[in-house]
């Protein structure tokens, strides 16, 4: 961030299980810009480059954080966002003014983005336990510690189940048919409904049905559109996400 200026924006080359949005928004709180603020994060497809566009101007002139994510998605408007970013670059922007783009590798990124851009990847950790230790760590020692026991028991098992998912990635179709992208944000929203889910509910009776088809069904299983995935997604949920967990269950016994 301090090798950014509001004429060289952050650019982020996604790899599977990378999501920055997270990290951005981390360390934009840390320097007083909070999301919906005067933090912008637009997830770019179809009728969002008109939103994109508005929030860039807004930034422009009062100094937020804009970013956006996937841009290779609308490759036919990127010319008009390079455009857009030599204008402000004539105009001058805010000090404090900052953009954040990320993508997946594409030939479709103009060069002009491209070379005035500080470009950064995330590759994920390679291997269970690496990407287990990543995942567990991906939250604060006070998220963790404010938590009910049974809820950090769980919310363990689901760091177990989200790097079993990406590790199976290694293995080609034999692991997923598909390539799914699977990523960190799926992990914390999943996280963020354990909470809530549980406070809302009697935590003395927890409803593992309804958690492992919230889990399978809609955060993870949202990616999933095979239905051998589907079924191997869910039988690992099976496995994972039960009473057991409460009575140090062995994740991987041996």
């Amino acid at each position: 961030i301090f090798d950014s200026s509001p004429t060289t924006p952050i650019f982020f080359i996604l790899s599977p299980g990378a999501d920055p949005v997270k990290e951005v928004e981390k360390m934009g709180k840390k320097r007083g810009f909070t999301a919906n603020v005067n933090f912008w994060n637009v997830a770019l497809g179809q009728g969002q480059d008109v939103v994109a566009m508005r929030y860039l101007e807004l930034g422009h002139k009062e100094g937020h954080w804009v970013m956006l994510q996937n841009i290779h998605l609308m490759p036919t408007w990127l010319m008009q966002l390079e455009k857009k970013l030599d204008s402000f670059a004539a105009e001058g922007s805010h000090v404090n003014f900052r953009v954040f783009l990320s993508a997946e590798p594409s030939e479709s990124i103009p060069i002009g983005v491209l070379e005035r851009s500080i470009k950064l990847t995330n590759e994920p950790p390679q291997g269970l336990k690496p990407n287990l230790k990543r995942a567990f760590n991906s939250f604060s020692k006070e998220e963790i510690e404010d938590k009910d026991s049974k809820i950090k028991s769980i919310l363990f098992g689901l760091c177990f189940f989200h790097s079993v998912v990406l590790e199976r990635k290694k293995f080609g179709t034999k692991g997923w048919n598909i390539m799914y992208p699977f990523n960190m944000g799926d992990l914390r929203d999943s996280s963020l409904v354990l909470g809530n889910y549980l406070e809302q509910a009697n935590i003395a009776k927890i409803p593992w049905d309804d958690l492992r088809y919230i889990f399978g069904e809609i955060m993870y299983g949202g990616h999933i559109t095979d239905a051998w995935d589907r079924r191997t997604n869910s039988t690992y949920l099976k496995v994972l996400i039960t009473p057991e967990l409460l009575n140090q269950m062995d994740l991987a016994p041996g």
